[in-house]
């Protein structure tokens, strides 16, 4: 055998066992519930699949009972004899990162209605009208709670507040994930969901900073401008790629978003950062009513 054919055999065998590896991330029960339902969809009783993987009744009974975690050799073998291939099995979400993406519109099937991309669209921008108004609010309870370490409302009005500009960030910034899937840009996507990601950290934070020891407001601000700074323009560079699709309103908010962001990302200037975020937010909030009115007349097309 030659040295590359030998190499090729070594790497097919290492892909295996990385395939194999993951399986053992879905443990017990959830590995022997999808052995089950694999088994049943090929209409094999549990004696017919001991007849083809020569593995006894009584371990494929425990294995599917979630009772023991099987070796690799013999979740190959069984997986093997249910004609399912590994790296199908492997590349599974498990029912709560399905679950996760679908809440996210990370997900979206391909078989959902127009009306569902509408509703979802309309409830993002809503939500950042919301989101807007609820951040003039925040900036003076900010303004008073780190300056002068002085909190003008009470406790709970201070979380009910932050949790629900929250949700209604969440909600607005989910409408980019799905304009990124209607149009096919995946950039707008990812840097959305991070964008949600970093929002839910630093909101967290500010609720939890009530009853524990806060750090540094300084640190926080410039670690809050530099990490929004930094996935801000990626993100403003995203919406500039929708300029064919959505015209002007694509141009303009792309162009604030990377002067913006880009203030912010410099720590010393994010103060002008965080003035220009008023018609940056408000350019959002008319580019995502655009997409939601673009896809109800490419309904009305058809």
């Amino acid at each position: 055998m030659n040295t590359a054919s030998h190499s090729s055999n070594n790497n097919h065998a290492l892909d295996n066992e990385c395939l194999l590896s993951t399986l053992f991330i879905m443990k017990q029960p959830a590995l022997g519930q999808k052995i089950s339902e694999l088994r049943k969809r090929k209409g094999f009783t549990q004696e017919e699949l001991v007849d083809k993987c020569n593995i006894s009744v009584r371990t494929i009974q425990r294995i599917e009972a979630g009772e023991v975690t099987p070796r690799s050799y013999t979740i190959k073998t069984i997986l093997s004899a249910l004609d399912y291939d590994l790296e199908s099995i492997a590349q599974e979400d498990s029912p709560l990162t399905s679950g996760f993406k679908k809440l996210m519109l990370l997900e979206i099937d391909d078989s959902k209605k127009a009306s569902f991309l509408i509703n979802h669209l309309r409830i993002a921008w809503i939500s950042g009208i919301v989101y807007f108004l609820l951040g003039f609010a925040e900036l003076y309870i900010e303004y008073y709670r780190y300056n002068d370490d002085q909190l003008v409302v009470t406790e709970s009005m201070y979380i009910v507040i932050k949790l629900i500009s929250l949700i209604s960030l969440v909600l607005f910034t989910r409408g980019f994930v799905v304009t990124g899937k209607i149009l096919n840009n995946y950039l707008l996507r990812i840097t959305a969901f991070i964008f949600i990601c970093i929002g839910v950290l630093f909101y967290l934070y500010d609720i939890v900073s009530l009853y524990t020891m806060r750090l540094d407001y300084q640190f926080i601000l410039g670690a809050e401008a530099i990490t929004y700074g930094v996935i801000g323009i990626l993100f403003g560079i995203a919406v500039l790629r929708l300029k064919d699709s959505l015209g002007t309103i694509a141009l303009v908010t792309g162009v604030f978003e990377l002067i913006t962001y880009g203030f912010m990302v410099t720590v010393l200037l994010s103060i002008v950062g965080m003035f220009m975020l008023t018609p940056t937010i408000i350019l959002e909030i008319i580019l995502l009513y655009k997409v939601t009115e673009m896809v109800r007349e490419k309904i009305k097309s058809f």
